[in-house]
């Protein structure tokens, strides 16, 4: 059995966990971060979640998934693919897995982001890779800080 490929990154945020929380899951918010795209669902577990964006003059999913699991405000699991990455069939055992947490530290948020595991799915070593030299979630979260923090 091959080692598990996960990517996690952790961001302290100088908000309350609740703004957090919101920016994670709030359309409005996650366009602002998230190239921009919004992520819709309406957040309880067995349901879709679709990240949806205009790219050049044509709305389209640009990543799509399930939630797996949700404890609002804290926790919050789901899958994740591509369905626009035709070198990766849109097959259940190539969804990636991420799950944010989000605990508050009084005057601040520590938020840990997780996504994997790579070495389930097609072409996991390289799609881990180039995840890793991107910078995983790190680029994200410093978006998302820096628009809590202004």
């Amino acid at each position: 059995m091959s080692q598990p490929l996960i990517v996690t990154n952790t961001i302290t945020i100088n908000a309350p966990a609740a703004k957090v929380w919101d920016a994670l899951v709030n359309p409005e918010m996650t366009r602002k971060y998230m190239f921009g795209c919004e992520a819709l669902s309406d957040w309880k577990p067995g349901s879709p979640l679709l990240w949806k964006g205009n790219f050049n003059g044509v709305e389209m999913v640009a990543v799509k998934g399930s939630i797996v699991s949700i404890d609002p405000g804290k926790h919050l699991v789901y899958t994740t693919i591509d369905p626009n990455n035709p070198a990766v069939p849109d097959l259940p055992e190539n969804y990636l897995t991420v799950t944010y947490d989000v605990k508050d530290q009084g005057d601040s948020t520590l938020l840990t982001v997780s996504q994997g595991d790579y070495s389930t799915v097609t072409a996991g070593d390289q799609r881990y890779e180039e995840t890793v030299a991107g910078g995983g979630w790190t680029p994200i979260l410093d978006q998302i800080k820096q628009l809590l923090e202004n």
